[in-house]
């Protein structure tokens, strides 16, 4: 018989294990609630350790990098740490890069914290420090230039890099991808009133980009290779009120749309569709999706699929070696979004720092900034087969829709107002229970007021 003091529980907000007779006062990670924790089977509980004057190694200084510095300086007060930037930049908010580009957020404010902070917490911070390869065997990472530091702890954070699909053109000049600060200025100096624009993928990042260049008053054109926008998050009701909403804000959408070619003469003039169709372009921005930057640990020989492969401690294959974020695959999932890189950088600092903590992995969830009609799109959203269940309507003028499973809430989408989200989130990833609430006549409102009542 287990004892309460055996007892594992999981946080519904982010994944966080807890292992205690009770769920704590507040989530050491995201800040939920005791009521936020559900009691799950027990796992196997780690031993903690004493971190002493460790010496570790960050590199990648994105949210999941910073988050990892700051985690490992609150559970490891003597330790080194050093956190290793490639950009020249101070570490920024790279999920305010679209509204940046919509001129909704000023350049000033992006850095995610003063370099006095990285001072404070004893943060050795290196820009422009690219890390070339790393040394099993000696424990040293080595940078370009020459110079090796070794460690005791390594965890990366490197990120991934927007893909560029392989047709003729994309090295013409106007073409353009979006994930540095450096991009966003480079298009910002491109784009005038009128300028044409096509943005080469509908997924978030595309939509995004869309809704902010059209605030600059460019024309936009989004290519969406599928029969409708965002298929990995939205079901094509959905994207049909999406696609409703673009045509308000002046954003054509061709779907179906597979691009062969960016035609022009040293400088982009056009994009041409496989099936013969020709988009005028005086701009194009390249928004079809990312691949992890896993090179460095592949190199390692450490074992990666679509990202480096991690378990519940968010370790690789080496137990000296933790990765996080884009760059990481857990459990099959590679998240690329804000919070489970902010989430995982705080987990595996605590673990390099001696505090066993489980990443037990959330739900997967999008949310959709910068058109002026906000979506979350959170776990399942397209049933897979007889066993789901949608309850859906288009109230105030937006669209939600909730996704059940013999019962349980396994997905939910809404569209236009996004009071339900952490309701929501909450049910998702615990899997709410709803069977004796549900009737064949449920409907989507009855449905809302549950939950917001939980």
């Amino acid at each position: 018989m287990a004892l309460d003091s055996d007892k594992t529980w999981r946080c519904s907000i982010c994944g966080f294990l807890h292992y205690g007779g009770a769920a704590p006062e507040t989530c050491p990670i995201c800040d939920a609630k005791a009521e936020d924790f559900k009691e799950i089977e027990t796992a196997v509980r780690p031993e903690r350790r004493d971190p002493g004057q460790d010496r570790f190694i960050i590199i990648g200084a994105g949210i999941a990098g910073v988050s990892a510095a700051a985690s490992i300086r609150e559970h490891a007060p003597n330790a080194e740490i050093t956190l290793l930037s490639k950009e020249t930049e101070i570490p920024y908010m790279r999920l305010n890069l679209t509204r940046m580009l919509a001129g909704e957020f000023p350049e000033k404010n992006l850095p995610l914290h003063s370099m006095s902070w990285y001072e404070e917490h004893k943060i050795d911070l290196r820009t422009g420090a690219v890390a070339e390869r790393i040394n099993l065997t000696e424990k040293r990472v080595l940078l370009e230039g020459g110079e090796a530091l070794p460690f005791d702890r390594l965890i990366v954070a490197t990120g991934s890099h927007p893909w560029v699909p392989p047709v003729p053109g994309t090295s013409l000049k106007q073409v353009f991808t979006v994930r540095s600060i450096e991009d966003v200025r480079q298009i910002l100096a491109a784009v005038n009133a009128g300028t044409q624009v096509v943005c080469i993928g509908g997924g978030i990042l595309g939509l995004e980009t869309a809704g902010a260049l059209a605030k600059q008053n460019a024309q936009v054109t989004v290519l969406e290779a599928f029969d409708y926008l965002m298929p990995m998050q939205l079901n094509p009701e959905g994207s049909n009120v999406l696609s409703d909403h673009l045509k308000m804000l002046n954003i054509d959408v061709v779907t179906n749309a597979i691009s062969d070619c960016i035609i022009g003469d040293g400088k982009v003039t056009g994009v041409h569709l496989k099936r013969g169709l020709l988009i005028p372009a005086e701009v194009v921005v390249i928004t079809a999706g990312d691949r992890a930057n896993s090179e460095l640990l592949e190199q390692a020989g450490l074992t990666v699929k679509k990202g480096v492969l991690v378990d519940n401690f968010l370790r690789t294959t080496h137990p000296d070696i933790y990765a996080v974020g884009d760059v990481a695959e857990h459990d099959g999932v590679r998240y690329g979004a804000w919070a489970p890189a902010m989430y995982m950088g705080k987990i595996a600092g605590m673990n390099a720092a001696g505090v066993p903590t489980e990443f037990g992995g959330i739900p997967r969830s999008h949310l959709l900034k910068v058109l002026g009609k906000p979506m979350l799109s959170i776990g399942m959203v397209k049933p897979t087969d007889g066993s789901y269940r949608m309850i859906e309507d288009h109230a105030d003028g937006g669209y939600r829709m909730f996704m059940f499973r013999d019962g349980r809430l396994v997905g939910c989408l809404l569209i236009g107002k996004l009071k339900l989200m952490k309701p929501v989130r909450k049910a998702v990833q615990a899997r709410m229970d709803m069977k004796d609430f549900l009737t064949l006549e449920t409907s989507a409102a009855e449905v809302a007021e549950y939950l917001s009542a939980r």
